[in-house]
């Protein structure tokens, strides 16, 4: 039996929503107007129901994003908006909070956010038992790991395969909320990983230059993609739900043909999960669009994962600067290896390690003229371009110029003297029949070729008419009457389709009642309200303390808990002999405050301790 495998697309708004699903997208996945991990990233039901509509036509799925922690007086709120969005359509809802469990929900389909730290194979299978028919893994796992908790939970499970790095493992990242009172559970994270910081010892002084020490590089799995299949992973989640359509175009068009060789490759081992075939007037390239250097982060072998000098995009390089900026002439040269655009975005690295950025007004071979003076540029300065403008006027074009077709056969037949008929099946497996009047008159040249043409005009449908069988012989039939009818046939399809259209709906708890037997709960845990609580403790958790926003405790607070390790990153890994060595303990400070750093030598993590 084959599987299918979901390309997984982040939605700004409805209308990014149908970009990602004509670039590729099995699903995507948009923001519900209140309780979603992006405050800045909510739509109205009336647009997620418009694009309900359209994904649904090519069998892709809208997934709804309520993935806060829920306080007591919003229960009733978020309960009633489920309600509207499963009338808009929804295919399923993404949650962090238990409370939903204990809801009187419709039977919309429930998936477990990232948020929910699935980080145990047997936290996966509780959490299955519970009824959420997807899980969204840590961004932090290894194939084994995914293998381990896709065969313990039983059903589909997500994983992160490009976009930004949480340097915390998601729903434990208490920093923001500690430090600021902007919480990440909340949807204002205000990004303390992506601040610069001092690196310090116990008294204070600097042991290393003022850098961004918790900013990682932006995921790319394209080259490991197979090997997440093979882990079982069934879903690719490309993160991005606050980038543009140019960035969602290209990203998803670039994981969709990777989904597709695999398929292909796989015999039938491996289907996608959505219809038709998606096109597009450019070529994708990853490297092109925003990030901040790339990492495979635990796939392969750890490498650099941090992105120290900037949490902006440098861009690509593209050549080396060959003389200063000259001030009177507003220009300076360069050794360049591409072809530039007047209005392309260039960059380079001050000699502080600052990154400075600024438009191309125009370029005459080697000679370039920004659009305002960059004074520091010197002889042998490195340039990148982060701003390729001749391919982002194509990506910014409508849809960036993405298309997507439904592949349909045509059989026309007779039935008597007067009557024909139109019978269409797509690979969707949906059929219709279409029976039209046409009296019988006998042609006096060959028809099938003039018939064959009409019927396969389908411009302006999303149908891709790939044969017509025509058993007429000499019949004669008015190119009205063809036109017509192909217009019905296509509309009959249509309902059909949206007639025929499988819902996944929620899966029955089937988690007993002592299936947290022995299990304390912390902040960490981040039970917000009645309904989460009662949850656990119907399954025999003990809830020690709830969710840091609402329960502030005392004293010095692990913010954040990491498997990306400071020391493997500057080289001084405490279990390698020869590395540079760094003072114990080290602390990161700025104006938010001083944080402990804690190495956990065994799990090959680091905890980040808020100390004042």
């Amino acid at each position: 039996m084959s599987r299918t495998l979901e390309l997984l697309s982040p939605a700004r708004n409805a209308a990014i929503g149908r970009t990602a699903i004509l670039a590729g997208a099995d699903a995507v996945y948009i923001g519900a107007p209140a309780f979603g991990a992006r405050a800045a990233a909510s739509n109205s039901v009336e647009d997620i129901a418009g694009l309900c509509s359209f994904a649904h036509r090519y069998r892709a799925k809208v997934y709804v994003t309520m993935n806060t922690i829920l306080y007591d007086t919003e229960l009733d709120d978020a309960k009633a908006l489920v309600w509207k969005l499963y009338a808009a359509g929804v295919d399923a809802l993404i949650v962090q909070d238990m409370a939903f469990l204990e809801m009187d929900l419709p039977p919309i389909s429930l998936h477990a956010s990232t948020q929910c730290d699935i980080r145990t194979p047997d936290k996966a299978r509780r959490l299955a038992c519970a009824g959420f028919a997807q899980l969204v893994l840590p961004r932090e796992f290894t194939p084994a790991e995914i293998k381990a908790c896709a065969e313990a939970s039983g059903v589909p499970v997500e994983v992160f395969v490009h976009g930004a790095l949480c340097v915390s493992y998601s729903g434990d990242c208490q920093a923001g909320f500690v430090a600021s009172g902007r919480s990440a559970n909340r949807g204002t994270c205000p990004q303390m990983c992506r601040l610069p910081y001092n690196l310090v010892d116990k008294d204070g002084n600097d042991v290393g230059p003022r850098k961004h020490y918790l900013s990682l590089r932006d995921l790319n799995q394209s080259s490991v993609l197979a090997d997440l299949v093979e882990a079982g992973a069934s879903s690719f989640k490309i993160e991005g739900r606050l980038k543009d359509a140019a960035y969602v175009a290209n990203v998803t068009q670039a994981y969709s043909r990777l989904l597709d060789n695999i398929c292909d490759k796989s015999g039938g081992k491996y289907v996608r999960a959505s219809a038709g075939k998606s096109s597009a007037e450019f070529a994708p390239d990853l490297g092109r669009t925003f990030n901040r250097g790339y990492t495979s982060y635990f796939v392969r072998k750890p490498g650099h994962m941090a992105s120290l000098d900037t949490p902006k995009w440098a861009g690509l390089e593209i050549g080396r600067v060959t003389s200063a900026y000259d001030s009177r002439r507003r220009s300076f040269r360069a050794s360049l290896s591409v072809e530039l655009t007047n209005g392309d975005g260039l960059g380079f690295y001050d000699r502080n390690g600052q990154y400075c950025g600024f438009r191309l007004n125009r370029s005459e071979g080697d000679i370039l003229y920004p659009a305002t003076p960059v004074p520091g540029l010197a002889p042998g300065t490195v340039l990148y371009r982060n701003v390729d403008k001749a391919f982002f006027d194509i990506l910014d074009s409508t849809d960036a110029t993405c298309r997507r077709t439904i592949d349909a056969e045509v059989v026309v037949s007779q039935i008597d003297d007067c009557r024909i008929a139109f019978e269409i099946a797509d690979e969707r497996s949906c059929r219709a029949t279409l029976v039209v009047d046409s009296p019988m008159q006998e042609a006096r040249t060959p028809q099938e070729e003039q018939r064959r043409r009409v019927i396969c005009k389908t411009g302006g449908t999303i149908y891709n008419i790939r044969s017509v069988e025509d058993r007429l012989g000499d019949r004669f039939v008015a190119a009205s009457v063809l036109t017509q009818a192909r217009r019905d046939l296509l509309e009959l399809l249509d309902t059909v389709a949206l007639a025929t259209y499988k819902y996944d709906r929620r899966k029955p708890c089937i988690l007993p009642d002592d299936a947290f037997a022995g299990v304390r709960l912390t902040y960490h845990d981040n039970v917000a309200n009645r309904l989460s609580r009662k949850f656990y403790e119907t399954h025999g958790a003990v809830v020690e303390a709830g969710a840091v926003e609402v329960e502030t405790p005392r004293g010095e607070l692990r913010v954040m808990q990491t498997r990306y390790c400071l020391r493997r990153e500057l080289g001084a890994c405490l279990r390698i002999g020869d590395a540079r060595k760094l003072p114990s303990p080290l602390f990161l400070r700025n104006e938010s405050g001083l944080y402990r750093l804690d190495f956990d030598c065994r799990r090959c993590g680091m905890d980040v301790v808020k100390v004042r």
